[in-house]
């Protein structure tokens, strides 16, 4: 397929409620990951990789850090007709509305995406807050080889997920025949129960998995997407066009058998980021063929001063002084002082380095003397004082508390907030 007739839709997501804290000061893809990335870098380096050099990436709150790091990482040279742009939401005379959904952000954006002097053939619609890599040209080649109007890239899944996700079901030949949205009933998932064939027949080992889920992945014919957006009901791709559709066009399935991830909740986003601590992890940024792209910050390398360090991810510019680190992620400019002992945290660094005049009588920005911290994200900027214990140790679900946070019993340090010292949570 010609490169030249694919552009590529990056969904930034609403609010990002349920990534709160960490979506309270920016949008959803410019959330930090395994230390030094930022989640929109994983759809844009799968494009980049997949040759898709036309991406648009569309946000509504807090758009200004994702925009800072897009323009400062993704920089074509001046004979190549790529780009990388953000489209924020804004008024119109088409409308002054926010967005009401992921079609409709599509929809407010059409002059840009759908633009006449590109004359794309396909829409490549893909979310801002997954884990995975993927070739998108095997998904446009399955497109265009069933003269689909519309492809869903799926995943194969257990039972036990299905009330979390959208669910298909697809003939031996591909064709997606019904969607029900986070199915609840037994009666229900009866109906969207897959044959075995369907796996086998593209080399998929079933293993107990009797589902196939929709990735929020969609790949549209130009003329096609068009005429659905004209319908200003259909708000959203995956609980409107895409039921819609299944009934009235060619709606086919690409079947993924990789690793994927919707990292769209604190539980998620923290456990996603804990297993690449493992010692051979599902998600692998040290894949040399199709590495994942992100701003250069030109750090000095991290220095670990008399401490253990096991199973843990250490980003650039960190100084770790006499302490213990276990199964966490330090991410960059992470300053981490004497006696300290974390575990299975993630720790997302800070934007600069800090003298004593930035201080003001606070904590310096990192980790103080003496912490224990355990099963906690540490947002950027964060200040933890000496002899602060970070642990939840009333297993509380979920709490709003001074300058902290609880979400599924993960005990969160929002972005730039101070905890003084002899905290204990």
């Amino acid at each position: 397929m010609n490169n030249e007739n694919v552009v590529a839709v990056i969904l930034g997501g609403g609010r990002g409620t349920r990534l709160f804290p960490l979506t309270r000061d920016r949008a959803k893809p410019s959330v930090p990951i395994a230390g030094k990335f930022r989640l929109v870098d994983i759809p844009i380096s799968n494009c980049l990789h997949s040759g898709l050099e036309k991406i648009y990436v569309l946000t509504q709150f807090n758009s200004v850090s994702l925009n800072r790091h897009v323009v400062q990482t993704y920089r074509f040279d001046t004979y190549r007709r790529g780009f990388v742009q953000i489209l924020a939401a804004q008024q119109t005379l088409m409308g002054e509305d926010w967005y009401q959904g992921t079609a409709d952000a599509v929809r407010h954006n059409e002059p840009y995406i759908l633009n006449p002097r590109f004359t794309d053939d396909h829409v490549l619609i893909l979310a801002g807050d997954h884990l995975y890599r993927m070739d998108y040209q095997k998904m446009l080649a399955v497109h265009t080889e069933s003269g689909a109007d519309i492809t869903v890239s799926v995943i194969p899944v257990k039972k036990e997920v299905t009330s979390e996700l959208g669910i298909l079901q697809a003939d031996t030949n591909g064709r997606i025949v019904n969607f029900v949205e986070k199915p609840q009933t037994e009666a229900e998932l009866q109906q969207l129960r897959v044959e075995p064939e369907v796996f086998t027949s593209r080399g998929i080992e079933a293993q107990g998995r009797e589902y196939i889920a929709s990735m929020g992945i969609y790949v549209f014919n130009r003329e096609v997407l068009q005429e659905i957006l004209r319908d200003e009901e259909n708000v959203d791709f995956g609980k409107d066009i895409i039921p819609t559709s299944i009934q009235e066009r060619s709606v086919f399935a690409y079947f993924f058998d990789g690793y994927w991830e919707d990292i769209g909740t604190i539980r998620a986003f923290y456990s996603a980021n804990i297993a690449l601590t493992d010692t051979t992890p599902a998600f692998d940024f040290y894949d040399e063929q199709a590495p994942i792209y992100t701003n250069r910050r030109h750090l000095p390398s991290t220095k670990v001063n008399n401490s253990s360090v096991r199973s843990s991810i250490l980003a650039e510019g960190s100084i770790i002084d006499d302490s213990e680190i276990d199964r966490t992620i330090v991410g960059i400019r992470s300053i981490i002082s004497g006696g300290s002992r974390i575990y299975q945290s993630i720790l997302m660094g800070a934007d600069f380095y800090e003298n004593e005049i930035d201080r003001n009588g606070n904590p310096p920005i990192g980790i103080g003397r003496n912490c224990l911290i355990q099963n906690a994200i540490i947002d950027k900027n964060a200040r933890i004082g000496d002899n602060s214990v970070l642990v939840n140790r009333d297993a509380i679900d979920n709490h709003d508390g001074k300058n902290y946070y609880i979400r599924d019993g993960i005990v969160i340090v929002p972005k730039d907030a101070t905890i003084p010292p002899e905290t204990v949570i």
